[in-house]
């Protein structure tokens, strides 16, 4: 009896040393150990090139808690397996899940002055294709738009491809309808002249105009996988604080595969925090963050 209580109790504290640190166990509605965490690092990885370190433990419980619940599973283990065995629709919402999307109109705006300038460069009538990755819901791409009906006229001969691989606000940017009081970063001449400002049932909303809205193509793109569905090369990339959630590998690979849809000259506009030096032979630094593509 005393030896079964031993071996109980040495059970009970592997178990105790298994459950992540980054909260109150007692509070938790799921269990949570390191090995869920190390399964999620790997199937993140696999699937969406992002590498999240230790530190992510309470968001990532936090975030698919969520799907155990909409999917009727009770403990982690049950649905990462169950997860691994079905190649299905709960994959987009798992990769949605972990994905982060910090955005805002007009953000790092010196590289709005930069790419207006860059396109006054050139003849009114030159066409543009320009892609906009990790688009999130929207605000980046809308403010690439504004930027260039802005600099080239309402004649501009401009199309921008918008993507992003999380499903959920690809549909937002789409809808391209935001609260008046999230729409920080645009002026009042702009907001007159490029939003509708909603009346009744969506007073306190403004939606980008149609004509906006015509000129994005929005679409799902895996930064990490060989199946962009682009034909013709790009004339300016913006790339801005995704390349944080990949290891140095990660980066290179996508790096060469962005150099390969890009026009020589074109330029590649990064995040803040993103420096890649490393690749001269793929990118010179020709502003502040900004790259011209060798």
């Amino acid at each position: 009896m005393e030896k079964a209580a031993r071996s109980s109790r040495a059970g009970a504290d592997r178990e105790s040393t298994a459950e992540i640190a980054g909260g109150d166990v007692q509070a938790r509605e799921f269990s949570w150990t390191q090995a869920d965490f190390t399964r999620v690092q790997a199937l993140i990885y696999q699937r969406a090139g992002i590498s999240l370190h230790d530190g992510k433990h309470a968001m990532v419980y936090s975030r698919l808690s969520r799907r155990l619940r909409d999917t009727g599973y009770q403990n982690f283990r049950d649905y990462l397996s169950w997860l691994e065995s079905h190649d299905g629709p709960e994959w987009q919402e798992f990769v949605n899940a972990l994905t982060t999307n910090l955005t805002s109109f007009f953000r790092e705006q010196h590289h709005f002055e930069i790419l207006a300038e860059h396109l006054k460069s050139r003849p009114a009538n030159t066409p543009w294709r320009v892609w906009c990755n990790a688009a999130s819901t929207g605000e980046e791409p809308y403010s690439i738009i504004m930027t260039a009906l802005d600099a080239l006229g309402p004649q501009a001969n401009f199309k921008l491809w918008a993507s992003d691989i999380d499903s959920k606000v690809l549909a937002t940017a789409a809808r391209a309808v935001y609260r008046q009081d999230s729409i920080k970063g645009v002026d009042m001449a702009r907001l007159q002249r490029f939003f509708l400002r909603g009346k009744g049932n969506n007073e306190g909303f403004l939606r980008v105009k149609p004509e906006l809205q015509r000129m994005v193509e929005f679409l799902s793109v895996n930064l990490i996988r060989d199946d962009w569905p682009f034909r013709e090369p790009f004339d300016i990339v913006f790339c801005r604080n995704v390349m944080i959630y990949f290891d140095a590998p990660t980066q290179r690979s996508v790096l060469e595969r962005i150099h390969r849809v890009m026009k020589p000259g074109s330029l590649l506009f990064v995040g803040h925090s993103e420096n890649f030096n490393e690749s001269r032979d793929l990118f010179v630094l020709r502003g502040k963050t900004v790259y011209e593509r060798r």
